[in-house]
């Protein structure tokens, strides 16, 4: 019997070719169309051409498929120079024949549109530099300019098809970048129709605050993400941030890690849960940013690595102050286990943040991280969107079995157990820290409104900043209920003059006791010599009765001879 194939080549899904480029394959599902073309279309500067490099580098250094860039814009020597400050060195690639950069300069002053203008001449020239190195991407930079001379729209649509048939024939993977229209997602609004993969790239100002974004418009034949994603250019290249692909499916461990606090570690019955999020919530100055470090201490004690996310300290600043209560984190980034980024949450917009966290949380691969306080991204949005960045920053950490500590700045005067963000219900443990004010003092003090999975303490704790650490107080209920601070002095030396004056008594006591028992004693043995006396005297006298009886004895029987 003859072995007949019958599988049927359409349903067996589309090829991808993989960009190379963090997040974006996954939210493409592995890349773009292979052997297809794709529109990348965005304003000025949100980061076409540098995404249609990108793809070419990938692809020559990682996957070994030589690339043809085509600029009608910049020359090569501009472009290389342009993209050196990423790492790519375009130079070597094109001495090492993986890419061959083409500059094609494209005046439309003369360009007379008579109705057979076509793109013959690129494709002699476009398959030529294909064939020279055996190139499988393509990247056209910007269409806009190949057709600058022409309006009639008949005309840009027949062309573009064929520009887009001809890059199918060749096999190639190919991005085209174009700019975006006012109405339409590319200038002419054709090019996204012909396009089977269509990318917008958004560089938007909110606020003053710039915030790029990724969007996959379309993708014929594939599954894709359907979101806004925030991206980041930087020295590493491109950064995709596929927050919301993360779901409630993490992993879970029982293991236990310290907090730093010796005592905290005692309330919670062995210190928090490695993986989970943990908040401390709590008015200026009652302790947030030490318990952080307390925690980040005793996380690199056990030879962790930790990402410190600091809003409102410097570096220098962090570990100065920390030293005053014997906490010395600058071994620790000198070792490299700890890492401290401090900046202003006005420099980016959330979704920078977002995208800036998850590429360093990535790269650092930290068993801790701390954000230091999340109250201050309310400054770059509302509490809305603040929470919903911090989910997902939440998911993506869990999903990495990363425990979080997250401090949060709550206002006095209002109720001290909810949080301005509203992210408690998304915490696995949440510290409160307050104050307690009585006789011109005040006294900070640590409750735990929460510790999921475990049973915990519901005391509330005196906490004390000393010199070799922070400590919680055991708890000394008076008369007026629980004393901190100089009442808690107080009502301690009183306790411990009375138990003084007890001891003193029992002691008084004890001795007369023992006077009395050894004039008791003494009475006994006088008594006792007086009775020895009395019984000998006794004797003596028995003895002397007995002697006077034998006496007349011995008498009445001379007699009687």
């Amino acid at each position: 019997m003859n072995n007949i194939d019958t599988r049927n080549p359409e349903l067996e899904g589309l090829a991808k070719c993989p960009t190379g480029i963090r997040g974006l394959d996954e939210i493409t599902d592995g890349g773009l169309p292979a052997g297809r073309p794709t529109l990348v279309v965005g304003g000025p500067g949100c980061g076409k051409t540098m995404l249609a490099v990108e793809f070419l580098v990938r692809g020559a250094t990682v996957y070994d498929e030589p690339g043809v860039f085509v600029a009608f814009e910049e020359t090569a020597g501009d472009l290389a120079k342009n993209v050196a400050s990423l790492g790519f060195d375009l130079n070597g690639l094109i001495a090492q024949k993986k890419m061959v950069i083409d500059h094609v300069h494209i005046d439309p002053a003369e360009i007379e549109e008579t109705g057979e203008y076509d793109l013959e001449g690129l494709f002699i020239r476009l398959g030529h530099a294909i064939d020279s190195i055996g190139a499988k991407r393509v990247a056209l930079d910007t269409i806009e300019v190949l057709f600058s001379g022409f309006m009639d729209h008949a005309v840009l649509r027949a062309e573009l098809r064929r520009l887009f048939s001809w890059l199918k024939e060749k096999e190639v993977t190919a991005i085209i970048t174009g700019e975006a229209g006012e109405t339409t997602f590319s200038r002419y609004g054709l090019e996204e129709y012909v396009a089977d993969c269509v990318i917008a790239l958004d560089n938007r100002v909110v606020n003053q605050i710039a915030t790029r974004r990724l969007r996959i418009v379309k993708y014929r034949g594939s599954a894709h993400g359907m979101d806004e994603y925030p991206f980041l250019i930087d020295a590493d290249g491109f950064s995709v941030i596929p927050v919301t692909t993360l779901g409630l499916d993490h992993e879970v461990s029982s293991e236990r890690v310290s907090s730093g606090i010796k005592d905290l570690d005692a309330m919670l019955g062995g210190g928090y849960y490695r993986g989970s999020s943990i908040l401390v919530s709590g008015i200026a100055g009652t302790g947030k940013t030490s318990m952080a470090a307390s925690f980040v201490n005793a996380a690199c004690a056990r030879n962790e690595r930790c990402l410190y996310f600091a809003f409102e300290e410097s570096e220098g600043q962090m570990i100065r102050n920390m030293r005053s209560i014997g906490i010395d984190l600058g071994p620790w980034i000198e070792s490299g286990l700890l890492q401290i980024h401090a900046s202003r949450p006005t420099v980016h917009g959330l979704e920078m943040h977002l995208a800036m966290m998850h590429k360093l949380v990535s790269e650092f691969q930290p068993d801790v991280v701390v954000v230091d306080p999340i109250s201050n991204l309310i400054s770059v949005g509302n509490g809305l969107q603040v929470r919903s960045m911090l989910t997902r920053l939440i998911d993506f950490l869990k999903s990495n079995q990363i425990t979080a500590l997250f401090n949060d700045l709550t206002q006095g005067g209002g109720a001290m157990q909810s949080t301005e963000v509203r992210v408690s219900s998304l915490m696995d443990t949440w510290l409160l820290l307050g104050y307690v004010e009585e006789n011109c003092e005040r006294n900070r003090v640590l409750s735990l409104l929460k510790s999921r999975g475990m049973a915990h303490s519901n005391q509330m704790r005196e906490l004390i900043l000393s010199d070799d650490g922070i400590h919680l107080t055991e708890v000394y209920a008076g008369t007026g209920g629980v004393l901190t601070g100089l009442n808690r002095l107080t009502g301690e030396a009183k306790t411990n003059a009375a138990e003084m004056r007890q001891t003193q008594d029992l002691d008084a006591g004890a001795r007369a006791v023992r006077r009395r028992r050894e004039a008791l004693k003494a009475t006994i043995a006088a008594l006792r010599a007086e009775y020895e006396s009395e019984l000998d005297e006794l004797d003596a006298s028995i003895a002397r009765e007995r002697a006077q009886q034998i006496a007349l004895e011995d008498d009445c029987s001379m007699d009687e001879r």
